[in-house]
């Protein structure tokens, strides 16, 4: 699951601490924003933000259960942050615990995604927005997380249907953010730099899944390069 944050993210509201505005750059209090920092907000500037509709998801079929706001930081991605990486989860508990963490201020982790057993998916945070699920902030801004209900110990929670569905996922966020279908930008947890988790675990079969979301991937393009919708 999401890893809390705490000092890996301290930095996590710098984006507030200033705001552009016909050009100048207000610094709140004595702050000091970094260069790269100040060249992303850009978008703050009245007008110039993405639209948002309350409970839109970014996932045709995905159910909205909106997390805690102290545990996602608030962006306009891919404009301020670019996204090239999809990094895979699993809660460690039923999908229910994992609602109610990720809905719980003093959690401060999330992922913008869970995938039930049977499928379901819900979205809990927008793919614009930063979410507190990697252990790394570089990492968090740069990638979409998905959970996946279950333990690693137990490689009867990966499902078929968990499958399928996550691989549906992660085909359309590559093709959302023209992301490469590969190892280096699908990976999971344990792989960033500095976490201490080791999901998605041993039994997640990482040959079945990169096969699935290529599949998924080619029949995306074939239908279309058809026309079909």
């Amino acid at each position: 699951m999401g890893a809390t944050e705490g000092s890996k993210d301290a930095d996590r509201r710098i984006g507030r601490r200033a705001l552009l505005i016909g050009g100048t750059a207000a610094a709140v209090g004595s702050a000091v924003l970094a260069r790269d920092e100040l060249a992303r907000l850009w978008w703050r500037t009245p007008g110039v933000e993405k639209p948002r509709v309350e409970g839109a998801v970014d996932f045709s079929g995905a159910q909205w259960v909106a997390a805690s706001d102290a545990n996602w930081r608030r962006a306009d991605r891919p404009d301020d942050y670019g996204i090239d990486m999809v990094i895979i989860h699993v809660t460690q508990g039923s999908f229910a615990s994992a609602v109610k963490v990720f809905q719980d201020p003093g959690h401060k982790a999330a992922a913008h995604y869970i995938v039930r057993k049977d499928g379901h998916i819900t979205q809990m945070i927008r793919e614009l927005d930063v979410a507190y699920h990697a252990g790394n902030r570089a990492y968090n801004e740069r990638s979409v997380g998905i959970e996946h209900e279950g333990f690693v110990d137990r490689p009867e929670d990966f499902t078929d249907a968990m499958y399928a569905a996550s691989a549906r996922l992660t085909a359309r966020i590559c093709a959302r953010y023209a992301i490469p279908v590969d190892r280096e930008h699908i990976i999971g947890h344990v792989e960033v730099p500095g976490t201490d988790h080791t999901d998605p675990g041993e039994h997640w079969d990482w040959d079945r899944y990169m096969k699935l979301v290529r599949q998924r991937t080619a029949a995306a393009g074939r239908a279309r390069a058809g026309g079909t919708p």
